[in-house]
């Protein structure tokens, strides 16, 4: 499918790409300290109230399952369990600030993920039946940024927030779901990082790492479908890093 070959297509060059983009953005950074060491970057852009920027990332997304009563009594599940799956993130940065160690955060992004359900099944061999969801998400995180005093022309900070993210790919509603373990399009999360900020004479450069703990019930529940039965409810997870440039 073509979504299934765009997100492949992403995965394998995405860390290439923000392999690149570090590179470029830490060749100079011994030209821009030689100055006055009292003349730093850092104090031109705390001038700015907002500014915006890019963010790249890589991301690692799963599901929780939460096994239900009815687990108990089926004869043909042995197991539930969810694997990681790759994903990249493109998206645009909205920074304003709030005081001087306070900034409020979108981060409107397009995310490209794959996540698993396996079903270990009460057979001979003990057979594994594994449902595979690849998504696209619309994603719109709100965050609050905390930032340490300035160090040089370098800067920690930590982010809190919740994001709500839309899947564009979902086949909730396709035919050949009524045979599948549908998850539902629409999801809540609370998110959780932290990070860096390098002060350059043209843009600020800022790896980070963000955890996500989905906060809804993504489970459409099926009472015809027994993988479905055996589940009270699944949540989202995800782990991504991600380079914002912003100026």
């Amino acid at each position: 499918m073509q979504t299934t070959y765009i997100g492949n297509l992403l995965h394998i060059h995405g860390a290439k790409i923000i392999a690149a983009a570090l590179f470029l953005a830490l060749w100079q950074p011994l030209q821009a300290q030689r100055r006055d060491p009292g003349n730093y970057n850092y104090y031109e852009f705390n001038r700015k109230s907002y500014y915006f920027g890019i963010t790249l990332g890589i991301n690692r997304s799963s599901f929780t399952p939460f096994r239900s009563r009815d687990y108990i009594y089926s004869d043909s599940i042995r197991g539930i369990e969810s694997a990681n799956g790759p994903g990249f993130n493109l998206g645009i940065v909205t920074n304003l600030k709030i005081g001087e160690y306070f900034d409020f955060r979108f981060l409107p992004t397009l995310s490209f993920s794959e996540r698993n359900l396996s079903y270990t099944k009460n057979t001979r061999f003990n057979s594994i039946s594994q449902r595979s969801v690849e998504s696209v998400f619309v994603e719109m995180p709100f965050q609050f940024r905390y930032k340490s005093a300035p160090y040089r022309d370098k800067r920690l900070f930590i982010i809190a927030g919740i994001k709500y993210a839309f899947d564009v790919a979902s086949d909730s509603r396709t035919r050949q779901a009524e045979t599948l373990v549908k998850i539902a399009p629409h999801d809540f999360s609370l998110e959780y990082g932290a990070g860096i900020q390098f002060f350059f004479p043209y843009f600020i450069f800022s790896p980070e790492f963000k955890i996500s703990h989905g906060i809804g019930n993504t489970l459409i529940f099926n009472p015809n479908l027994e993988e479905s039965t055996v589940l009270e409810k699944v949540l989202s997870r995800a782990f991504t890093i991600s380079l914002h440039f912003e100026g």
